[in-house]
């Protein structure tokens, strides 16, 4: 599995240690150093059963400076993955991805059940 995360996340870093207290193994990923490509995140979008808005990082500093919450609903779908896929601080964190499912955002109950 891969796993997407910001190390000074500290939604991230709690993550990090329930996956391991849990013996999941994982290939960790740097969001920023390594940002997702438009590619990817339409796969994952596609595999997560999610609203493509739940891949961004809503509370995040350049989501606000943006203004994204505004320009959001007007944009394509297109346009939404090219931002994503510009900068890893648009993306929400973290990201476990498996064969068949990705996990967005941490829910320990919703990974419980996934992963256990």
């Amino acid at each position: 599995m891969l796993f997407l995360e910001y190390p000074k996340c500290s939604t991230c870093v709690k993550t990090k240690k329930w996956l391991d207290a849990n013996g999941i193994v994982y290939t960790d990923r740097h969001i920023v150093e390594q940002n997702p490509t438009k590619e990817e995140l339409m796969e994952w979008h596609k595999k997560s059963g999610l609203p493509l808005k739940k891949f961004f990082n809503t509370s995040g500093m350049v989501y606000r400076s943006m203004n994204l919450k505004e320009k959001l609903p007007s944009m394509t779908e297109e346009e939404q993955y090219e931002l994503l896929a510009s900068d890893g601080m648009l993306v929400k964190r973290p990201i476990l991805v498996g064969e068949d499912f990705v996990l967005v955002g941490f829910r320990e109950a919703e990974w419980a059940g996934k992963l256990k």
